[in-house]
C-alpha cells in the first residue's frame, strides 16, 4: 500500500513546493474576489421587508455598478436602473469619518420627477404599481410618510435639517426632480423606512454594489442607519453563536434578492 501511494505521488509530478504554490494562488484569487468583487452586508432593519428581512446577510457584487474604468472596459459595467436594489453608504458621511451602509431600492434616476400621494409613487406623472412595496391602507395611512414632498415641518424624526432646508430647491410643480449624478431611493416597507424622503438623494459615488442573494439569515433588532455600541455588538454576536442552529432562518439561505 505504501509503495502504491509513493508511485501515485511520482505520477502526479507535483513537488511539495508546487502544491503550496497552487494553494497560495487559489487563496490570492479568493481574497481578490472577496475584496474587490464581492462583499457581505447585514441588513440592519425591516425597511426592505418583505424583500429583505432584518438580520438577512447578503452577498453583494461590486463590479457591474462601479464607475467604469478605462483600463477595465472588458468588465460588465452598466448604468443604475429604476428598481435596482443597491448597497450604499448613507449621505452625508458621518462626522466621525465612518460609513453607515444601507440597502434600498432605486425609485428615481437623474431627471425623474417624483411625488407620493396616499403612499403611491408617481414617477414622471405616472402612478407606479410596485408589487414589491407594502401597500398603504386606511389603517396604516400616515401623512408624514405617505405624502411627499411637503413644505411643512420635518415629516418625522428621521428628517435631517439639511434636507428640510434644501428640499424646496429641488421642487418643480409639486414634484421633486432628481439632479444629475444622484438617485432617489426608498425601502419596500414604506411606513418603516428612513430613506430619500427624509435625508435626500444618494450621490452616485456612494453606491458600492447590489445584493445578489441571502447567504445567512438570523433575526435581529431594527437598526436602520444607527451606529451600534461595541458592547451591544458583542452581545449580539454571542447570541448568534449560542443560537446559531435553532434561530437561523434556514429557508432563506441562498434566497435571491430581486
Amino acid at each position: 500500500m505504501g509503495k502504491k501511494r509513493a508511485d501515485i505521488g511520482k505520477a502526479s509530478g507535483e513537488t511539495p513546493l508546487e502544491a503550496i504554490s497552487s494553494y497560495f494562488g487559489v487563496l490570492v484569487v479568493g481574497l481578490f474576489a472577496l475584496t474587490f468583487v464581492f462583499q457581505n452586508f447585514a441588513i440592519p432593519s425591516s425597511s426592505m421587508a418583505s424583500t429583505l428581512l432584518a438580520g438577512d446577510h447578503v452577498m453583494a457584487e461590486r463590479i457591474s455598478l462601479a464607475p467604469p474604468a478605462r483600463w477595465a472596459s472588458f468588465l460588465p459595467y452598466r448604468d443604475i436602473r429604476r428598481g435596482d436594489i443597491v448597497v450604499f453608504y448613507k449621505p452625508p458621511t458621518e462626522t466621525d469619518g465612518g460609513h453607515i451602509f444601507l440597502v434600498k431600492r432605486v425609485i428615481g434616476i437623474p431627471g425623474d420627477w417624483i411625488h407620493l400621494r396616499y403612499g403611491v409613487v408617481y414617477l414622471n406623472g405616472v402612478a407606479q404599481q410596485e408589487p414589491f412595496a407594502v401597500k398603504t391602507t386606511a389603517a396604516t395611512y400616515n401623512s408624514a410618510v405617505d405624502e411627499f414632498p411637503s413644505l411643512g415641518p420635518p415629516r418625522s424624526q428621521f428628517a435631517t435639517a439639511e434636507w428640510t432646508a434644501t428640499l424646496p430647491t429641488h421642487m418643480r410643480d409639486g414634484d421633486v426632480v432628481v439632479p444629475e449624478g444622484n438617485y432617489f431611493v426608498m425601502g419596500d416597507n414604506r411606513d418603516n423606512s428612513a430613506d430619500s424622503r427624509f435625508w435626500g438623494f444618494v450621490p452616485r459615488a456612494n453606491i458600492v454594489g447590489r445584493p445578489l442573494f441571502v447567504y445567512w439569515s438570523f433575526p435581529m433588532q431594527d437598526r436602520d442607519g444607527e451606529n451600534v455600541p461595541l458592547a451591544e455588538e458583542a452581545s449580539s454576536t454571542f447570541h448568534e453563536f449560542v443560537h446559531f442552529f435553532d434561530e437561523t432562518r434556514w429557508r432563506r439561505t441562498l434566497h435571491p434578492v430581486r
